[in-house]
């Protein structure tokens, strides 16, 4: 994880947006060498098809998708 102080960011702000944007690591930026915010890169939203890519097609449910569960769940009321 990288820190940075804050007028170091001000100077360098593009540059280590575009790290940030290329490697995906978290910046700790620092005032005073106390770190006070996380910079973090968003990441892609996947759908439903990419996200269980790897197991779909590859399980089976056998159980009745309408019999209720209330019972397994018990008094969580």
């Amino acid at each position: 994880m990288l820190t940075i102080s804050k007028s170091k960011l001000k100077a360098k702000m593009l540059g280590v947006f575009r790290e940030i944007e290329k490697t995906g690591e978290e910046v700790i930026v620092t005032d005073n060498r106390k770190p006070v915010l996380k910079i973090i890169p968003l990441k892609e939203k996947k759908t439903f098809d990419k996200a269980f890519a790897d197991v779909q097609g590859k399980m089976k449910y056998t159980d009745d998708v309408h019999k209720s569960t209330e019972e397994e769940w018990g008094d969580l009321k």
